[in-house]
Protein backbone atom coordinates (compact mmCIF):
# COMPACT_ATOMS: atom_id res chain seq x y z
CA UNK A 1 0.00 0.00 0.00
CA UNK A 2 1.41 3.40 -1.02
CA UNK A 3 1.69 6.31 1.40
CA UNK A 4 -1.17 8.15 -0.32
CA UNK A 5 -3.42 5.09 -0.04
CA UNK A 6 -2.49 4.64 3.62
CA UNK A 7 -3.30 8.28 4.39
CA UNK A 8 -6.62 8.04 2.55
CA UNK A 9 -7.51 4.87 4.45
CA UNK A 10 -6.81 6.50 7.82
CA UNK A 11 -8.97 9.49 6.89
CA UNK A 12 -11.81 7.18 5.90
CA UNK A 13 -11.45 5.22 9.15
CA UNK A 14 -11.66 8.43 11.17
CA UNK A 15 -14.77 9.56 9.27
CA UNK A 16 -16.44 6.19 9.88
CA UNK A 17 -15.64 6.13 13.61
CA UNK A 18 -16.66 9.77 14.00
CA UNK A 19 -19.97 8.95 12.31
CA UNK A 20 -20.58 6.07 14.71
CA UNK A 21 -20.38 8.46 17.69
CA UNK A 22 -22.43 11.09 15.87
CA UNK A 23 -25.16 8.59 15.03
CA UNK A 24 -25.44 7.35 18.62
CA UNK A 25 -25.78 10.90 19.93
CA UNK A 26 -28.32 11.73 17.20
CA UNK A 27 -30.51 8.82 18.32
CA UNK A 28 -31.22 10.81 21.49
CA UNK A 29 -30.71 14.46 20.46
CA UNK A 30 -33.27 15.63 17.91
CA UNK A 31 -31.89 18.13 15.39
CA UNK A 32 -29.03 20.50 16.37
CA UNK A 33 -26.73 18.70 13.92
CA UNK A 34 -24.29 21.65 13.79
CA UNK A 35 -24.09 21.65 17.59
CA UNK A 36 -23.34 17.92 17.70
CA UNK A 37 -20.61 18.37 15.06
CA UNK A 38 -19.17 21.27 17.04
CA UNK A 39 -19.02 19.30 20.29
CA UNK A 40 -17.43 16.29 18.57
CA UNK A 41 -14.88 18.54 16.87
CA UNK A 42 -13.85 19.88 20.29
CA UNK A 43 -13.55 16.34 21.59
CA UNK A 44 -11.34 15.12 18.74
CA UNK A 45 -8.88 18.01 19.00
CA UNK A 46 -8.66 17.96 22.80
CA UNK A 47 -10.54 21.25 23.29
CA UNK A 48 -13.53 22.36 25.34
CA UNK A 49 -16.98 23.58 24.30
CA UNK A 50 -19.17 26.40 25.60
CA UNK A 51 -22.87 26.03 24.81
CA UNK A 52 -25.07 29.09 25.06
CA UNK A 53 -28.85 28.94 24.93
CA UNK A 54 -32.02 29.38 26.94
CA UNK A 55 -33.05 26.56 29.31
CA UNK A 56 -34.76 23.47 27.98
CA UNK A 57 -33.00 23.14 24.61
CA UNK A 58 -31.17 19.91 25.44
CA UNK A 59 -27.69 21.23 26.27
CA UNK A 60 -27.32 19.09 29.39
CA UNK A 61 -28.86 16.08 27.67
CA UNK A 62 -26.31 16.39 24.87
CA UNK A 63 -23.27 15.99 27.11
CA UNK A 64 -24.93 13.21 29.10
CA UNK A 65 -25.65 11.36 25.88
CA UNK A 66 -22.09 11.87 24.68
CA UNK A 67 -20.75 10.41 27.92
CA UNK A 68 -22.96 7.35 27.45
CA UNK A 69 -21.73 6.83 23.88
CA UNK A 70 -18.11 7.03 25.04
CA UNK A 71 -16.51 4.74 27.59
CA UNK A 72 -15.30 7.67 29.71
CA UNK A 73 -15.80 8.83 33.29
CA UNK A 74 -18.42 11.57 33.60
CA UNK A 75 -19.24 14.14 36.27
CA UNK A 76 -21.62 17.08 36.46
CA UNK A 77 -20.98 20.29 38.40
CA UNK A 78 -23.96 22.57 38.99
CA UNK A 79 -22.52 26.07 39.26
CA UNK A 80 -24.22 28.30 41.85
CA UNK A 81 -23.21 31.57 43.57
CA UNK A 82 -22.18 29.73 46.74
CA UNK A 83 -20.01 27.15 44.95
CA UNK A 84 -16.38 27.26 46.14
CA UNK A 85 -13.18 26.26 44.29
CA UNK A 86 -12.69 23.34 46.68
CA UNK A 87 -16.11 22.01 45.63
CA UNK A 88 -14.67 21.62 42.12
CA UNK A 89 -11.02 20.72 42.65
CA UNK A 90 -11.14 18.89 45.97
CA UNK A 91 -9.50 19.60 49.32
CA UNK A 92 -7.11 18.20 51.91
CA UNK A 93 -9.00 16.53 54.74
CA UNK A 94 -7.85 15.10 58.06
CA UNK A 95 -8.19 11.32 58.18
CA UNK A 96 -7.39 9.00 61.06
CA UNK A 97 -5.30 5.85 60.60
CA UNK A 98 -6.23 2.57 62.32
CA UNK A 99 -3.46 3.25 64.87
CA UNK A 100 -5.01 6.60 65.79
CA UNK A 101 -2.60 8.86 63.91
CA UNK A 102 -4.08 11.72 61.97
CA UNK A 103 -2.86 12.95 58.60
CA UNK A 104 -3.97 15.08 55.67
CA UNK A 105 -5.32 13.25 52.63
CA UNK A 106 -6.41 14.84 49.39
CA UNK A 107 -10.03 14.13 48.47
CA UNK A 108 -10.48 14.62 44.74
CA UNK A 109 -13.28 16.84 43.47
CA UNK A 110 -15.62 16.26 40.51
CA UNK A 111 -13.16 17.85 38.05
CA UNK A 112 -11.11 14.62 38.29
CA UNK A 113 -12.98 12.96 35.46
CA UNK A 114 -12.79 12.74 31.66
CA UNK A 115 -16.03 14.42 30.59
CA UNK A 116 -17.01 17.29 32.89
CA UNK A 117 -20.31 19.13 32.51
CA UNK A 118 -20.04 22.64 33.97
CA UNK A 119 -23.74 23.46 34.09
CA UNK A 120 -24.65 27.18 34.09
CA UNK A 121 -21.02 28.17 34.58
CA UNK A 122 -21.85 31.89 34.63
CA UNK A 123 -23.79 31.52 37.89
CA UNK A 124 -20.62 31.00 39.96
CA UNK A 125 -18.37 33.80 41.18
CA UNK A 126 -15.20 34.68 39.24
CA UNK A 127 -13.08 33.06 41.97
CA UNK A 128 -14.84 29.75 41.41
CA UNK A 129 -14.85 30.10 37.63
CA UNK A 130 -11.08 30.59 37.69
CA UNK A 131 -10.68 27.23 39.45
CA UNK A 132 -11.42 25.65 36.08
CA UNK A 133 -8.66 27.55 34.25
CA UNK A 134 -5.69 25.32 35.05
CA UNK A 135 -7.72 22.15 34.62
CA UNK A 136 -8.91 23.25 31.16
CA UNK A 137 -5.61 24.58 29.87
CA UNK A 138 -2.95 22.48 31.60
CA UNK A 139 -5.06 19.33 32.15
CA UNK A 140 -3.85 19.33 35.75
CA UNK A 141 -4.75 20.56 39.25
CA UNK A 142 -2.43 22.11 41.87
CA UNK A 143 -3.53 21.87 45.51
CA UNK A 144 -1.43 22.48 48.63
CA UNK A 145 1.85 22.40 46.71
CA UNK A 146 0.98 19.09 45.04
CA UNK A 147 0.46 18.65 41.29
CA UNK A 148 -2.15 16.20 40.01
CA UNK A 149 -2.52 15.23 36.35
CA UNK A 150 -6.03 14.68 35.00
CA UNK A 151 -6.83 11.52 33.07
CA UNK A 152 -6.73 11.84 29.28
CA UNK A 153 -8.79 12.61 27.36
CA UNK A 154 -10.20 15.48 29.43
CA UNK A 155 -13.15 17.39 27.98
CA UNK A 156 -15.17 20.21 29.57
CA UNK A 157 -18.53 21.21 28.20
CA UNK A 158 -19.96 24.31 29.88
CA UNK A 159 -23.44 25.75 29.47
CA UNK A 160 -24.71 29.24 30.11
CA UNK A 161 -28.00 31.09 29.83
CA UNK A 162 -27.62 34.34 27.84
CA UNK A 163 -30.89 35.89 29.04
CA UNK A 164 -30.75 36.10 32.83
CA UNK A 165 -28.47 38.82 34.17
CA UNK A 166 -29.29 38.86 37.90
CA UNK A 167 -27.24 36.38 39.89
CA UNK A 168 -24.83 35.72 37.02
CA UNK A 169 -21.17 36.56 36.51
CA UNK A 170 -20.12 36.88 32.84
CA UNK A 171 -17.05 34.83 32.04
CA UNK A 172 -13.92 37.00 31.71
CA UNK A 173 -12.20 37.07 28.34
CA UNK A 174 -9.25 35.01 29.65
CA UNK A 175 -11.56 32.13 30.50
CA UNK A 176 -13.68 32.45 27.37
CA UNK A 177 -10.49 32.03 25.37
CA UNK A 178 -9.96 28.62 27.01
CA UNK A 179 -13.01 27.29 25.17
CA UNK A 180 -12.27 25.87 21.74
CA UNK A 181 -15.76 26.59 20.36
CA UNK A 182 -18.69 28.70 21.47
CA UNK A 183 -21.84 27.04 20.15
CA UNK A 184 -25.16 28.88 20.13
CA UNK A 185 -28.08 26.49 20.61
CA UNK A 186 -31.24 27.67 18.86
CA UNK A 187 -34.86 26.60 18.97
CA UNK A 188 -36.15 23.39 17.41
CA UNK A 189 -38.28 23.35 14.26
CA UNK A 190 -41.91 22.22 14.08
CA UNK A 191 -41.01 18.72 12.90
CA UNK A 192 -38.26 18.39 15.51
CA UNK A 193 -40.65 19.44 18.28
CA UNK A 194 -43.10 16.73 17.22
CA UNK A 195 -40.32 14.12 17.38
CA UNK A 196 -39.23 15.41 20.81
CA UNK A 197 -42.77 15.11 22.14
CA UNK A 198 -43.11 11.59 20.73
CA UNK A 199 -39.90 10.52 22.44
CA UNK A 200 -40.36 12.22 25.79
CA UNK A 201 -44.08 11.99 26.56
CA UNK A 202 -44.84 8.41 25.57
CA UNK A 203 -42.49 6.52 27.86
CA UNK A 204 -39.95 5.81 25.10
CA UNK A 205 -36.40 5.47 26.45
CA UNK A 206 -33.43 5.49 24.07
CA UNK A 207 -30.07 4.50 25.51
CA UNK A 208 -27.02 5.03 23.27
CA UNK A 209 -24.45 2.24 22.99
CA UNK A 210 -20.82 2.75 23.92
CA UNK A 211 -18.92 2.95 20.64
CA UNK A 212 -15.52 4.45 21.55
CA UNK A 213 -13.10 4.59 24.49
CA UNK A 214 -10.46 7.03 25.67
CA UNK A 215 -7.52 5.22 24.07
CA UNK A 216 -9.10 5.45 20.62
CA UNK A 217 -10.03 9.10 21.10
CA UNK A 218 -6.40 9.95 21.91
CA UNK A 219 -5.26 8.13 18.75
CA UNK A 220 -7.66 10.17 16.62
CA UNK A 221 -6.54 13.39 18.34
CA UNK A 222 -2.98 12.60 17.24
CA UNK A 223 -4.16 11.90 13.69
CA UNK A 224 -5.93 15.25 13.46
CA UNK A 225 -2.67 17.10 14.12
CA UNK A 226 -0.97 15.19 11.30
CA UNK A 227 -3.37 16.60 8.68
CA UNK A 228 -1.56 18.89 6.25
CA UNK A 229 -2.39 22.57 5.90
CA UNK A 230 -0.72 24.14 2.88
CA UNK A 231 1.19 27.43 3.34
CA UNK A 232 -1.30 29.46 1.27
CA UNK A 233 -4.26 28.03 3.24
CA UNK A 234 -2.49 28.68 6.54
CA UNK A 235 -1.82 32.25 5.42
CA UNK A 236 -5.57 32.62 4.78
CA UNK A 237 -6.17 31.70 8.42
CA UNK A 238 -3.58 34.26 9.54
CA UNK A 239 -5.12 37.03 7.45
CA UNK A 240 -8.61 36.24 8.76
CA UNK A 241 -7.34 36.51 12.33
CA UNK A 242 -5.43 39.73 11.61
CA UNK A 243 -8.56 41.14 9.96
CA UNK A 244 -10.20 41.14 13.40
CA UNK A 245 -7.58 43.57 14.80
CA UNK A 246 -8.86 47.17 14.69
CA UNK A 247 -6.56 49.63 12.91
CA UNK A 248 -4.29 46.76 11.88
CA UNK A 249 -2.82 46.34 8.37
CA UNK A 250 -5.44 43.73 7.45
CA UNK A 251 -8.41 45.36 9.22
CA UNK A 252 -11.59 45.81 7.20
CA UNK A 253 -13.97 48.79 7.56
CA UNK A 254 -16.38 46.67 9.60
CA UNK A 255 -13.50 45.79 11.96
CA UNK A 256 -12.66 49.42 12.70
CA UNK A 257 -16.31 50.31 13.07
CA UNK A 258 -17.49 47.60 15.44
CA UNK A 259 -14.59 45.79 17.13
CA UNK A 260 -12.62 46.90 20.19
CA UNK A 261 -10.27 43.89 20.38
CA UNK A 262 -9.52 41.11 17.93
CA UNK A 263 -8.70 37.42 18.25
CA UNK A 264 -5.49 36.09 19.78
CA UNK A 265 -3.10 33.52 18.25
CA UNK A 266 -5.15 30.87 20.08
CA UNK A 267 -7.97 31.77 17.71
CA UNK A 268 -5.76 30.93 14.73
CA UNK A 269 -4.80 27.62 16.33
CA UNK A 270 -8.48 26.83 16.87
CA UNK A 271 -9.47 27.56 13.27
CA UNK A 272 -6.60 25.45 11.89
CA UNK A 273 -7.25 22.43 14.14
CA UNK A 274 -11.02 22.47 13.62
CA UNK A 275 -10.52 22.72 9.86
CA UNK A 276 -8.32 19.61 10.01
CA UNK A 277 -11.23 17.67 11.51
CA UNK A 278 -13.51 18.87 8.70
CA UNK A 279 -10.90 17.77 6.15
CA UNK A 280 -10.76 14.24 7.62
CA UNK A 281 -14.56 14.03 7.59
CA UNK A 282 -14.38 14.77 3.88
CA UNK A 283 -11.93 11.90 3.42
CA UNK A 284 -9.05 14.32 2.78
CA UNK A 285 -5.67 14.68 4.46
CA UNK A 286 -5.26 18.35 3.62
CA UNK A 287 -7.23 21.43 4.64
CA UNK A 288 -9.24 23.42 2.10
CA UNK A 289 -10.44 27.03 2.16
CA UNK A 290 -14.00 25.78 2.64
CA UNK A 291 -12.94 23.86 5.75
CA UNK A 292 -11.65 27.14 7.20
CA UNK A 293 -14.88 28.98 6.48
CA UNK A 294 -17.05 26.26 8.04
CA UNK A 295 -15.36 26.52 11.45
CA UNK A 296 -14.68 30.26 11.53
CA UNK A 297 -17.78 31.41 13.44
CA UNK A 298 -17.76 28.98 16.41
CA UNK A 299 -13.99 29.41 16.74
CA UNK A 300 -14.01 33.23 16.80
CA UNK A 301 -17.39 34.50 18.04
CA UNK A 302 -16.22 34.50 21.68
CA UNK A 303 -12.76 35.81 20.91
CA UNK A 304 -13.64 39.20 19.44
CA UNK A 305 -14.86 42.05 21.66
CA UNK A 306 -17.41 44.50 20.34
CA UNK A 307 -17.09 48.24 20.95
CA UNK A 308 -19.77 50.59 22.28
CA UNK A 309 -21.09 51.43 18.82
CA UNK A 310 -21.73 47.75 18.05
CA UNK A 311 -23.52 47.22 21.36
CA UNK A 312 -25.63 50.35 20.83
CA UNK A 313 -26.69 49.10 17.40
CA UNK A 314 -27.24 45.51 18.71
CA UNK A 315 -24.62 44.13 16.33
CA UNK A 316 -23.85 40.45 16.85
CA UNK A 317 -20.24 39.19 16.62
CA UNK A 318 -21.39 36.71 13.96
CA UNK A 319 -22.45 39.60 11.70
CA UNK A 320 -18.96 41.10 11.83
CA UNK A 321 -17.24 37.75 11.28
CA UNK A 322 -19.47 36.83 8.33
CA UNK A 323 -18.60 40.10 6.64
CA UNK A 324 -14.90 39.42 7.20
CA UNK A 325 -15.32 36.04 5.50
CA UNK A 326 -16.77 37.86 2.50
CA UNK A 327 -14.14 40.60 2.40
CA UNK A 328 -10.88 38.72 3.07
CA UNK A 329 -9.69 37.07 -0.19
CA UNK A 330 -8.31 33.54 -0.33
CA UNK A 331 -5.17 34.76 -2.08
CA UNK A 332 -3.05 37.07 0.03
CA UNK A 333 -1.53 40.36 -1.07
CA UNK A 334 1.98 40.59 0.38
CA UNK A 335 1.98 44.35 -0.01
CA UNK A 336 -0.77 44.62 2.64
CA UNK A 337 1.65 43.51 5.34
CA UNK A 338 4.32 46.01 4.35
Amino acid sequence: MSLAESIEKRAQEFAARYKSVHDEVSRVIVGHDDIIHGVLTCLFVGGHALLEGVPGLGKTLLVRTLSEALDLDFSRIQFTPDLMPADILGTNMIVEDPDGRRRFEFQRGPVFTQICLADEINRATPKTQSAMLEAMQEKSVSIGGEHYKLDAPFFVMATQNPLEQEGTYPLPEAQLDRFFFKLVVGYSSRDELNVILDRTTKGEVITPKKVMDGREIIEWQQLVREVIIAPHVQDYVCRLILATHPEGPFAQPVTNQYLRWGASPRGAQTVALAAKVRALLGGRYNVSFDDIRRVFLPALRHRVILNFEAEAESIDPDEVLLELLQKVPEKGDDSAAA
